[in-house]
């Protein structure tokens, strides 16, 4: 068996590989094309793969990429697009593990090697989602909310990446391929279930993440309550005093004590005692 690794799409190696083995032009484009999604075509002579290896970038953020493989009855072909530490690591992996092995023993490492990749990533994930629950359960800020926003999207790309492979690893279920021994078939099942298992694992957190940012959005209205209600009890207790100074100010004769010497420690009076008795009502009504 022999296993060809293509660093750069764009090597004319990739070319001299496709001519050597007949592989497909449309083939050797996606290759070249970035952004494919997971994949499986089986054709005459050999079966070609885009699988999809993920890790976290250093900004937080989900970085994607895609891993082509070109598997024959003697030979496998892999083609990375990034230069992702995971992916390079696992290659590496794969390739110590089938040394001596049959060309589909060797694909079944890498396609295995791929789904082990998520699993770091979810862990990631499953840290971040609790910091941010503790967060917003603390006190809740914009920045947890834009933090909220932008693991969701990620969530939603590692989503559709598991939706797409877990339909490859179907597909590799059900073909039979003369190129994959009958030997192999529980594992590629087993590779299925780790796929349907992550994918299980992203929903959770899905759903864990809208709790958070419902308990954010909850946070938030119930300090806008306590702020209206404390501007609410401030209005109502300065309501009669006000009421009262304006009139006062406003000179009219006849008004009760407006020649006494003493009006404005009556009214002044007037107004503490209607602040007292507010402030005792609002208590009794348990508004603070």
């Amino acid at each position: 068996m022999e296993w060809h690794e293509i660093r750069d799409p764009q090597d004319t190696e990739l070319d001299r590989l496709a001519e050597r083995y007949r592989l497909h032009p449309l083939h050797i484009e996606d290759c070249r094309h970035r952004n494919q999604n997971a994949k499986v075509e089986e054709t005459r002579g050999y079966l070609f793969a885009v699988l999809k290896t993920v890790q976290v970038a250093e900004d937080g953020s989900l970085s994607v990429a895609d891993l082509d493989v070109f598997l024959g009855r003697d030979f496998l072909i892999t083609v990375e697009e990034s230069t992702q530490n995971a992916c390079r690591h696992m290659i590496e992996q794969a390739r110590a593990a089938a040394t001596g092995k049959r060309a589909d023993e060797a694909f079944y490492r890498v396609a295995d090697g791929v789904v082990d990749t998520y699993l770091p990533v979810l862990d990631h994930f499953s840290d971040v989602i609790d910091e941010l629950e503790d967060q917003v359960l603390d006190r809740p800020t914009p920045d947890e909310l834009a933090r909220i926003f932008e693991t969701k999207r990620s969530l939603i790309m590692l989503r559709r990446v598991l939706v797409n492979t877990r339909d490859l690893a179907t597909h590799l279920q059900r073909s039979e391929s003369e190129l994959i021994h009958r030997d192999l078939w529980p594992f590629l099942r087993d590779v299925y279930d780790h796929v349907a298992r992550n994918l299980d694992l992203v929903e959770m957190q899905r759903d864990l993440l809208t709790g958070s940012l419902d308990i954010y959005l909850s946070s938030v209205a119930n300090r806008t309550n306590q702020v209206m209600k404390v501007l609410t009890v401030l209005g109502t207790i300065a309501l009669p005093a006000l009421v009262i100074s304006s009139i006062y100010g406003m000179n009219i004769k006849g008004l009760p004590w407006i020649d006494s010497p003493h009006a404005s420690a009556i009214v002044g009076g007037v107004m503490l005692a209607t602040t007292v008795v507010l402030l005792g009502i609002l208590r009794l009504m348990r508004w603070f």
